[in-house]
């Protein structure tokens, strides 16, 4: 079942057992979050990617320049471990894993998460590929996909067990809007989705038609 498919029965079920106040807050959070213009704003085809040093799950550096010498770069921007549609899209991603590294190229997922938490996402779905922390968004928001979460949406998320203080060691109550890139050799980015609907994620298969015409 292709992600987009997946990710269209979980909304469905969310939305059959999901309290009304909470679809309001989470409606209005949505609405909110569309006028920043996030979308028009990210960096996107052609644009130059910026480089980046980011720790792994082992708290090891991983270097963006070192893995474009290598063919080009997926990189998926997540929300955090506590997303089910995140966690969808990764294990998406580890399926076609081989087919992208066959065809040259390499996949890093990035979130503002701390190392621990994403060694305990990369143990949960078995992923081969990196999982980086990029503490305080410092990279997601040169490419220019942050956001700051509303009072009205910290407090929902506070009820439903989401503690992004402490899951990202910070109080800047930030989140990336979940987006897709791909970057080639040079740098320069060649594949570019940012929803700021955070239940719509590129089907892992656009990413292997793309690096295939390349």
């Amino acid at each position: 079942m292709h992600l987009d498919e997946q990710s269209k029965k979980l909304k469905q079920k969310l939305h059959r057992f999901t309290p009304k106040f909470i679809k309001n807050i989470m409606n209005e959070s949505a609405k909110n979050l569309a006028l920043l213009g996030i979308e028009k704003k990210a960096l996107k085809l052609g644009d130059s990617a910026p480089s980046f040093i980011l720790v792994n799950a082992l708290g090891e550096n991983i270097n963006s320049i070192e893995l474009l010498k290598n063919g080009p770069l997926v990189i998926s921007f997540y929300r955090g471990a506590w997303c089910p549609f995140c966690n969808l899209e990764l294990a998406a991603y580890q399926e076609v894993l081989p087919e992208i590294q066959a065809l040259g190229s390499q996949l890093v997922a990035i979130s503002p998460e701390l190392p621990d938490k994403s060694m305990t996402l990369s143990e949960k779905h078995k992923l081969k590929f990196q999982i980086l922390s990029d503490t305080n968004n410092l990279i997601a928001k040169k490419f220019g996909i942050v956001f700051t979460v509303d009072k009205k949406l910290r407090r929902l998320y506070r009820l439903m067990n989401i503690n992004l203080s402490s899951a990202q060691g910070n109080k800047n109550y930030e989140l990336p809007v979940p987006a897709t890139y791909i970057i080639d050799k040079n740098g320069i980015i060649i594949l570019s989705h940012v929803d700021t609907d955070y239940t719509n994620r590129l089907d892992p298969s656009e990413v292997i038609k793309c690096l295939k015409s390349m």
